[in-house]
């Protein structure tokens, strides 16, 4: 049986008195507040005179000689400044309907008034549509596209009014100095009608065209070119055409201080000749050369040995004569029916000094920092 000890009464902890602590905590939060209020009231930057107020505006200079001369160029000449857009027209996959795809954009300017403008050749490779916008936004499509991969040139010809049509000025660049300011106006990353400043930073420069062509007496300038500039002018003080932007020197594919334009000489000869007939006409000599080792193997070490002089050109005209079997050692020969190896029985030799005058000279490297790379990273942009 169990027993309970009636002796046992639960006890319970008895109510903690209320502490003095309340009005002390009452009267910090009393402090703090006010403190509060003093410190927003006479905080510096508070202002006691009502709502804020728009400054005064203080009247501008009279601008510098320098900037009325830069912004009048700007105002003469990017009416002449165009968009291009290099644009193919092609069928997808999965329809046979016709598309517009654009493959690139650069800039050009306006070369005439019959509507014929000059870009680079790398702006429109490939194209078979091209776009040209004016400086008011007006556009014009069309497939009349003339291209000299040489020297990285390329005309294409606008059914534009003529009110829309205004022609660069053109200049000249064989008496260009170091030092002379350049301006430069294009379409960076898109964004038209953009106008940069520098100088003549070198001349004499040599960089290599879309098909592997050494382009030689290249304008390099500061002024800034990035993608999208290409085919754009390259102007004087006096806003005289004096380049065509078409390349930079860069790392990392933005501009880094090097740009490069073809010279406007070299632009004025080569343009009227795609214009007129469609494409350059380069001057020849008239004469079939044996290869180097046909010619090593006959015994001709220096110079050139001619095979064959072609009826009516130059050559024959200045009478040089190819070679032919002959037994007596005269020289110049003429040559035989059959410009074979075997009808070479004997040696025949252009002296080196005749060679040397009418052959071009070796091409000039560009020695810079960038050593080796240099001529891989001299990118053209459109």
């Amino acid at each position: 049986m169990s027993t309970y000890d009636t002796s046992y009464r639960p006890t319970h902890a008895a109510p903690r008195a209320v502490s003095s602590v309340w009005p002390v905590l009452v009267l910090f939060l009393g402090l703090a507040l006010l403190l509060g209020g003093l410190v927003y009231w006479f905080w510096p930057g508070r202002s006691v005179s009502g709502p804020a107020q728009a400054r005064a505006v203080t009247p501008a200079g009279k601008l510098a000689d320098d900037e009325q001369a830069t912004i009048q160029i700007f105002k003469n000449a990017s009416p002449s400044v165009v968009h291009v857009t290099n644009l193919a027209v092609q069928r997808t996959s999965f329809s046979l309907n016709a598309q517009t795809i654009e493959r690139g954009v650069g800039t050009g300017f306006v070369w005439d008034d019959n509507g014929h403008i000059v870009t680079n050749y790398h702006v429109v490779q490939g194209a078979n549509l091209a776009r040209v916008v004016f400086q008011d936004g007006t556009s014009y499509e069309t497939r009349q596209i003339w291209t000299y991969p040489d020297k990285d040139i390329a005309v294409l010809q606008v059914q534009a009014p003529k009110s829309k049509l205004v022609p660069i000025t053109v200049g000249s660049s064989h008496d260009l100095q170091v030092g002379q300011k350049t301006f430069a106006i294009g379409n960076p990353f898109g964004l038209d009608q953009t106008l940069t400043t520098g100088v003549v930073s070198a001349l004499g420069r040599e960089m290599t065209s879309p098909n592997n062509r050494p382009i030689r007496g290249v304008i390099q300038t500061s002024a800034a070119i990035n993608p999208g500039n290409s085919g754009g002018p390259l102007l004087d003080s006096s806003g005289r055409l004096i380049g065509m932007n078409t390349a930079i020197l860069s790392e990392s594919g933005s501009f880094a201080g090097i740009g490069f334009a073809i010279p406007v000489d070299e632009i004025n000869r080569v343009v009227p000749q795609l214009v007129n007939n469609g494409k350059v006409v380069r001057p020849r000599l008239g004469v079939q050369i044996a290869e180097d080792e046909q010619a090593h193997q006959l015994g001709v070490k220096e110079g050139a040995l001619v095979v064959r002089v072609f009826p009516g050109s130059p050559a024959e005209a200045a009478g040089l004569q190819g070679v032919r079997r002959t037994t007596q050692a005269t020289l110049p020969w003429a040559m035989s029916s059959s410009p074979s190896t075997t009808s070479l029985s004997r040696r025949a030799r252009i002296s080196s000094a005749f060679w040397s005058s009418t052959s071009p000279a070796p091409p000039l490297r560009w020695a810079t920092s960038a050593g080796a790379r240099s001529r891989r990273q001299r990118r053209p942009w459109r």
